[in-house]
This record gives C-alpha cells, structure tokens and sequence, in this order.
C-alpha cells in the first residue's frame, strides 16, 4: 500500500475519511506533578477516563508548566483549526467540574466550533512556547 505524507496507507486514510470528520483532542499531563500524588485529592484515572468518553485523550509526558498541575490540552478539530482556531491550555484543572466543563465543550465541538464556556477561561495558561522571555 502507498504511504500517504501522515505516514497511514491509502486505505487507512480512506478508512479515517469514511468514519467521519475528526473530532478535537485532548492531552493530558501525565508526568513529573501533574496526574501524580503531588497534585492530592484528585482521581486522576477518572479524570482521563470522563475525557476519553467524549473524543481521543493523549497522555502526554510533562508539557513543562508544570507550577499549573494539572494541565489538559484542548487541540482543535480539522473543523476547527480551518476556522483559525488554536490548541487552548488549560491548568489547574483539579476538581471534577472543570473536566466536566471540558467534556462538555469537547462534546460540543472545542476549539473554533463551540464557543469555550466563560468559566474555562479561569483555568486557561500560556504554553510555554508563547510565554515572553524574561
């Protein structure tokens, strides 16, 4: 089978295209402190468990912010990104209504799609990437 540029062969990128357009993901900070027992009274299993219910979780070694433990990465959709829409980084993200919040505007569309509900907006970070040099 031919690679297509993704590295999937044809009949996986036909297979991807049958099944619909791409949802948002997520990424959540599994590493050094965020998903670890330096962030108490947090059911971390459960928190990756309610996102993946609602689109594809990437857990992800730590994304270096980590004095915002924990952080989950909202990604756009194919929808979304056409639309100029960019990943939105969320810290802090320690109590089950916040993955809630979450889930709920994954469930809606995220990034670029569903407006990101104004209480998420307590819990969005600058990627490091983007921080002002000191």
């Amino acid at each position: 089978m031919p690679a297509t540029p993704t590295g999937r062969t044809t009949d996986d990128a036909r297979t991807a295209a049958a099944a619909g357009p791409v949802p948002c993901r997520v990424v959540v900070c599994r590493d050094c402190c965020c998903g670890s027992p330096k962030v108490s009274g947090v059911d971390h299993a459960a928190q990756t468990a309610r996102l993946r219910a609602q689109v594809p979780v990437r857990v992800s070694a730590c994304l270096d912010v980590c004095e915002h433990a924990n952080v989950v990465v909202v990604q756009p959709s194919a929808e979304g990104r056409a639309a100029g829409a960019r990943p939105v980084w969320l810290g802090l993200v320690n109590d089950p209504d916040a993955t809630e919040d979450i889930a709920a505007w994954v469930r809606a569309g995220g990034p670029g799609v569903a407006p990101c509900p104004d209480i998420l907006d307590l819990y969005a970070i600058t990627p490091p990437r983007r921080r002002p040099a000191s």
